[in-house]
């Protein structure tokens, strides 16, 4: 029963959690996996520098955090070579997406993005009261200039592109993102969700340019950085864009011990080469173990690995189910024509083996 005080839009919403937690999967089968594959984690982890900055910052923990996150501004402006005034710090890039609808988003707005891609961006929306329009991938690509002719059709104030692309792996050049910034209608923002765009070739990231009121980029330290349990992530923008923030962001939304966190993993460059190199010879891994076992795995600019089942959306979900009973974690795109594939996460080596040798069994399974 819903509750008359609500508001008629949060009355009109199911009560969901966007996704399971691994942690509530192991729950019900009574055991832990032995491979957690599926949240596109860094179980390897992070720096030893930022470990270390964020256990000294524990005892500090009695403080509250920095409203204006002016250390890691300041690490961001000087590592972009950009004005401070044109980054904005929030609670992953989920937080900073869901303050970016809040500031843009009135109820009936229309919001443009792809059939199937990140669905906290839509989850953010409905909540707000806008009507999200989807457009179809091309292939395993989302589809840039689709997205631009919808967003112009509808009115759109928001119009969001992931490069590199979950749950496909897929990238774009540069020039292509490029093109359809310049191709945003008037009134409308795109949003560029960047967060594995280390992962990528520097000919898929367009160069930063703050003076450009069309477009907001987002970026974080839960991917290539291997901080997802700290939530933090930060946008890039025109300063007016970021500054806006201000009027309605959760200023204590940033804890100390995850700012402290990222700006030492900032500095660590070594730290993110060596995990940059280690990603890629990972998914070589899983690339070939797909392969070996009648998958077809998709090229990736990410920390995972897509791959092509061959079948439709009910096999897939299937060979997820079979996977999980025998302990190890995975996921999938959530809508056809993508469900028919899984996406496996670079992991530790000995959880990469156990997905080798349990791939194999769970296909048998379905047999």
């Amino acid at each position: 029963m819903s509750d008359p005080r609500q508001t008629h839009r949060a009355r009109t919403l199911p009560a969901t959690i966007p996704f399971v937690a691994p942690e509530a999967m192991e729950a019900a089968r009574g055991a832990p996996f032995e491979a957690r594959l599926g949240a596109n984690e860094l179980s390897f982890g992070p720096s030893p520098v930022a470990i270390a900055a964020m256990q000294a910052e524990l005892s500090d923990i009695w403080k509250y955090g920095i409203p204006d996150n002016a250390p890691l501004v300041a690490a961001l402006a000087a590592h972009h070579g950009i004005d401070p005034a044109c980054i904005t710090v929030g609670e992953g890039i989920d937080g900073l997406l869901g303050t970016l609808v809040r500031l843009y988003v009135d109820q009936g707005d229309a919001v443009v993005t792809s059939a199937g891609s990140y669905p906290t961006f839509n989850y953010h929306v409905a909540g707000f009261g806008g009507v999200l329009h989807t457009v179809a991938y091309d292939g395993d690509h989302e589809d840039p200039m689709a997205l631009i002719d919808t967003a112009r059709t509808v009115g759109a104030k928001l119009v969001y592109l992931s490069n590199p692309n979950n749950p496909m792996g897929s990238v774009h050049s540069a020039q292509v993102v490029q093109d359809m910034i310049a191709a945003v209608p008037e009134g409308c923002l795109m949003v560029l969700d960047e967060a594995y765009t280390e992962f990528a070739a520097d000919d898929t990231r367009p160069p930063v340019d703050p003076a450009d009121r069309r477009v907001i980029r987002f970026r974080t330290f839960s991917k290539a950085y291997g901080m997802a349990g700290a939530r933090i992530g930060y946008g890039i923008s025109h300063p007016d864009v970021a500054t806006s923030f201000d009027k309605v962001r959760n200023h204590f939304g940033v804890n100390r011990i995850a700012l402290a966190g990222a700006v030492a993993a900032l500095s660590d460059h070594a730290y993110l080469g060596a995990t940059l190199k280690t990603v890629a010879a990972g998914r070589a891994r899983l690339a070939q173990i797909a392969q070996d076992n009648g998958l077809t795995p998709l090229p990736s600019a990410t920390n995972f690995v897509t791959m092509d089942c061959g079948r439709d959306g009910d096999y897939a979900r299937a060979l997820l189910a079979a996977l999980a009973r025998r302990g190890v974690f995975v996921r999938m795109p959530g809508i056809a024509p993508l469900d028919r594939c899984i996406r496996v996460s670079v992991g530790l080596p000995a959880e990469i083996a156990v997905f080798a040798e349990r791939l194999p069994l769970a296909l048998g399974d379905l047999a």
